[in-house]
């Protein structure tokens, strides 16, 4: 509870500054004390009783009583014409005009020699200082007066430029641009200050703006204020008052011949609001020639500059937002040239070119644990992983190939390897594409189709595929014509009739779409419409009946022997039926790693494993499934098998050393035989001398340092081709995303709404709030809620990244478009539709339903703190859903944080009470900035406490009672500003690098 006791301590706080030799600041001259005008004595301690300011050290001075001089008890009275503390302030010329004749001798004569200046003699009345200036002004403010009831004034002399002023060292006192002011109370003086370096500003239409630097002031001991009192001593306080002081009036109200001022320093405002000590009443009176008046006087050095420039900071951030604003410019611009460039470059049509696939000794292993905790329970224990053992192949252009075998066997692993898949364990052996056409202007074309159809289930089947033509074709090639392909392939694919039918969900997480065969083959044109040279897929038929296999196998089929465009096509089967085991043309049987049979399809393998392991291999029986019966020789091969295929594979490597490769199946038969007449022997013949196989491979076991980096590299992105720019990536993006967004509205409404409801719930709940002690601790509790909401709301960012980043995964690795395209489309419709907007209708209906500060910047300086924190929270969950790939731990590490920020935000404990050992948290708090800047904006306006407590009446700034309950510095709102930018800076290059480097397709 607030008391005067407990308000006098704390304005009593600061060290005391040791008195002067003259008091009142006056110059000691080596015998007595030139002292301000009003005061006089050998120490400047007595004050003048009557009199006018142009008698100086001639006025009679007031009767010292009990050590000190009181006007009050000495009924001192000024002489007609003058008024104020002391009797300096003249209220008319003919009171200048008088004392001046009084003193000199003579008349202050209308006009000066040769009636070049006018030298009548006027009181300046105004705030305006032309030479040096007096001001009388009464302090009643009610929390100083519940201390010291009595009347308080304060008398304040203002000095230009002293060489105007009629007598000088009389009529003025100090040097140009200085202040010195005196506080009396029950007539005694109490305290005075001193200040230099002082600048005017009087553009405003008859206020006055008074600033000056250097603040010095000095409490007089044993004065009520000083002492007298033990309880309400200030001497510390008042000692301590230094920086800036400011002496800002309003005009003066012709009525009355008064103005409203006030004395402002860092520690007044933060006691009396922004505006500091108010002083009212407040009378001005200068002595001084009309000449000056009419001249505009010399004092140029300390005249403020007019009208109302920018400030440094504000041009430092209005040249960040232009320098921005220019580069995002420069950029669109740049986009839109290479944009323009790429679509008018010439354009060869797409074609087959007759790639094949040929793959010698590849080998696979997965290591094992190597954790220290491991080796020391099994240091001789090698627990590496062989999933594939020295498996050789070869599928040419017209074949399809089905690698068979029992799980486990590696059917997956090898099709990823061939596609170039990113492994996290060890290959050796060698992948090449030799090609019958020249392949030296680019590498193979390679569609590559995964066992899950990850799609995305708003668009419609046309809108993916033609979302996929864009990306995925040249530049060059027309609209007409990639919406020509798209419409070619869905009536080869066989579902032209699923146009406009949306893509779906079968996962039952949004509304059920096309069928699990159906959305196959979007899979599988997905990869066609960008027309590759190898077609591999895993496990195409897994998951469908017997009909919808048989219709991928038959696409499949046509595919592969196109007479136009034939492909190579190579395919992982679980357990494929009769009929669908008959569309493949060549066999890859796989157990354990180990290639059992690789050669022609039908009954060719039932025929070799009768021939070359008669005793050893089951006995096939008539009639029997094909595919089943290989499938139980791979599932438990009898070990003589095994040798015989690896003893085949070492004559296989000695007939081919020293002359390179020759296409030869691993039986040792050279495979030249026409598939269907689908291949022919010219073909052949050039792939036989493998034309530019030594260009067209690569070594996955051989130097492993650079293919480390080219690894690296291609999956962060960097040096990654894409067939579109990047404008063309962004707009493809966005178009989808707007799709998405308008089809599926049920999130962007429930951000709205939630606003909507929760805004007027916390509005009425905090309704009006009042400005009581109690009042503002509720305003702040209101803004900390604010946050806290932002803080929670934002975690359905982390969701959407999670959700979406599979579908991100496949796009990647399919060379789709380039992360910092995919980063700015779902900033753009993430960020500004679900975070922005819904923040901006929240703190608009909370502002001004609870009454904060009502004018518009203050309400923009609001509004931009809480954008920033919500964008600093929407990457910072950015930043959890792509660093982890379980979304639990991400949600859960989110929540936590939630609630580690609301703890250190310094609203439920006061920052500067938390031990330091933990008290260093705070720093990493960003609640913590915005609800200080929110705080700080709230009292910045001028908030002022209006309470009474045990009696006393408080009226004091809320900046006082916000550092004492809450620990926030009055000015930390532009380094809060600053640190939540460097927040969002953090979090976004935190995103953008576990995007290129983490989130990409690790198989």
């Amino acid at each position: 509870m607030w008391a005067s006791v407990p308000l006098i301590s704390l304005l009593g706080l600061l060290p005391l500054v040791t008195a002067q030799t003259c008091e009142n600041y006056g110059t000691y001259n080596g015998t007595t004390c030139s002292c301000p005008q009003g005061f006089g004595d050998s120490t400047c301690s007595e004050i003048a009783c009557g009199g006018n300011l142009l008698q100086g050290s001639q006025r009679p001075l007031t009767a010292t009583q009990s050590g000190f001089a009181n006007l009050t008890s000495s009924g001192c009275t000024c002489q007609s014409g003058w008024t104020g503390t002391a009797c300096n302030v003249c209220q008319n010329a003919d009171a200048c005009s008088n004392a001046f004749s009084a003193v000199s001798g003579g008349t202050a004569g209308s006009s000066g020699v040769s009636g070049d200046a006018n030298m009548t003699m006027v009181c300046n009345n105004s705030p305006k200082v032309w030479a040096s200036s007096q001001m009388s002004c009464d302090v009643n403010n009610p929390t100083l007066q519940a201390i010291y009831p009595l009347k308080s004034t304060l008398n304040i002399i203002r000095t230009v430029d002293p060489s105007l002023s009629p007598i000088p060292n009389v009529t003025s006192f100090g040097d140009s641009g200085t202040v010195y002011a005196q506080l009396f109370y029950d007539g005694v003086e109490q305290f005075y200050c001193h200040a230099d370096s002082c600048t005017q500003d009087s553009s405003s239409g008859g206020s006055d703006n008074f600033d000056c630097q250097n603040l010095q002031c000095t409490c007089r001991s044993n004065t009520s204020f000083c002492g007298a009192i033990p309880v309400s001593n200030l001497t510390a306080t008042i000692n301590s008052l230094g920086g800036t002081l400011s002496i800002n009036c309003d005009p003066v109200d012709n009525s009355t011949n008064q103005a409203t001022c006030h004395f402002a320093q860092t520690t007044l405002s933060q006691l009396f609001g922004s505006s500091g000590l108010t002083l009212n009443g407040c009378r001005f009176g200068e002595c001084v020639r009309q000449s000056v008046i009419d001249s505009g006087g010399t004092s140029t050095g300390t005249e403020a500059s007019s009208g109302s420039g920018l400030s440094g900071g504000v041009i430092a951030g209005l040249a960040v937002v232009g320098a921005l604003l220019l580069l995002a410019l420069l950029v669109l611009l740049v986009g839109l040239w290479k944009q323009r460039k790429a679509r008018l470059a010439g354009y060869t049509r797409l074609r087959g070119s007759g790639v094949a696939v040929e793959w010698k000794d590849i080998t696979y292993v997965v290591p094992g644990d190597r954790s220290r905790w491991r080796r020391k329970r099994s240091d001789n224990v090698n627990d590496d992983k062989a999933i594939l053992d020295n498996v050789s192949g070869l599928v040419l252009p017209g074949q399809m190939m089905a690698i068979l075998g029992p799980s486990g066997a590696g059917k997956t692993t090898l099709v990823e390897i061939l596609a170039g898949k990113h492994k996290i364990g060890n290959i050796t052996g060698t992948v090449a594409f030799p090609s019958t056409s020249s392949l030296a202007a680019r590498r193979p074309r390679i569609g590559f189709v995964p066992q899950l159809d990850i799609l995305p289930p708003m668009l419609t089947v046309h809108e993916a595929l033609m979302f996929a033509a864009h990306l995925r074709l040249p530049e060059s090639v027309r609209e007409l014509e990639k919406r020509q392909r798209v419409d070619t392939l869905m009536a080869k694919l066989g579902i032209a009739h699923l146009r406009n039918t949306r893509i779906g969900d079968n996962s039952g997480k949004k509304a059920r779409g096309i069928s699990g065969g159906e959305m196959r083959r979007v899979s599988i044109g997905l990869e066609l419409v960008a027309t590759p040279d190898v077609l591999i897929l895993d496990e195409p038929t897994s998951g469908l009946d017997s009909v919808s296999a048989a219709r991928v196998a038959n696409v499949l089929h046509a595919i592969a022997h196109d007479p136009e465009t034939p492909t190579a096509v190579i395919a992982s089967i679980h357990q494929p039926s009769s009929q669908l085991y008959q569309t493949f043309d060549t066999i890859l049987v796989l157990a354990h790693g180990h290639s059992l049979y690789n050669g022609p399809g039908s009954f060719a393998p039932v025929e070799y494993f009768a021939n070359s392991a008669p005793n050893v291999a089951p006995t096939y029986s008539q009639g029997y499934n094909v595919a089943d019966y290989l499938l139980e020789v791979a599932s438990d091969p009898p070990l003589e098998l095994l040798t015989l295929q690896q003893s085949k594979s070492r004559l296989r490597n000695d007939n081919e050393s020293g002359s390179g490769v020759e296409m030869r199946s691993s039986q040792g038969k050279e495979n030249t035989s026409d598939v269907n007449g689908d291949v022919n022997g010219d073909v052949k013949e050039k792939l036989e001398n493998h034309v530019q196989l030594a260009s067209q491979g690569f070594s996955p076991g051989g130097g492993e340092r650079e293919r480390g980096i080219r690894s690296l590299l291609a999956g962060a992105g960097f040096g990654q081709d894409y067939a579109a720019t990047f404008l063309t990536q962004l707009e493809c993006l966005c178009g989808r995303e707007w799709k998405i967004l308008r089809r599926d509205k049920t999130l962007f409404f429930t951000h709205m709404v939630v606003a909507c409801v929760v805004g007027v719930f916390c509005g009425g709940l905090y309704y009006q709030i009042g400005i009581t002690i109690a009042g503002f601790q509720s305003r702040v509790g209101c803004l900390f809620f604010v946050g806290s909401l932002i803080a929670f709301s934002s975690l359905s960012a982390l969701y959407n990244i999670v959700e979406i980043r599979p579908l991100f995964l496949r796009e990647r690795s399919g060379s789709y478009y380039s992360p910092t395209a995919w980063l700015l489309s779902r900033f753009l419709f993430d960020v500004v539709p679900l975070r922005i907007i819904p923040t901006i209708i929240l703190s608009t209906i909370v502002y001004w339903m609870v009454g904060l500060a009502g004018d518009a910047a203050h309400f923009f300086k609001y509004l931009l703190i809480l954008t920033l924190y919500t964008l600093v929270m929407t990457l910072f969950n950015f930043l959890l859903g792509t660093f982890f790939h379980n979304g639990g731990i991400a949600i859960l590490l989110s929540a936590l944080t939630a609630l580690y920020q609301m703890t250190y935000a310094g609203f439920f404990v006061n920052l500067a009470q938390i031990p330091p050992v933990l008290r260093w948290l705070q720093w990493l708090c960003p609640l913590k900035y915005c609800l200080e800047a929110l705080s700080v904006n709230e009292v910045g306006s001028g908030l002022m406490i209006s309470d009474t407590l045990s009696g006393v009446p408080v009226n004091v700034s809320a900046a006082l009672i916000m550092q004492m309950l809450f620990g926030f510095g009055q000015g930390n709102y532009y380094r809060d500003v600053l640190v939540l930018f460097a927040f969002i800076a953090g979090f976004g290059l935190s995103v953008i690098g576990v995007v290129y480097f983490k989130v990409r397709e690790r198989r």
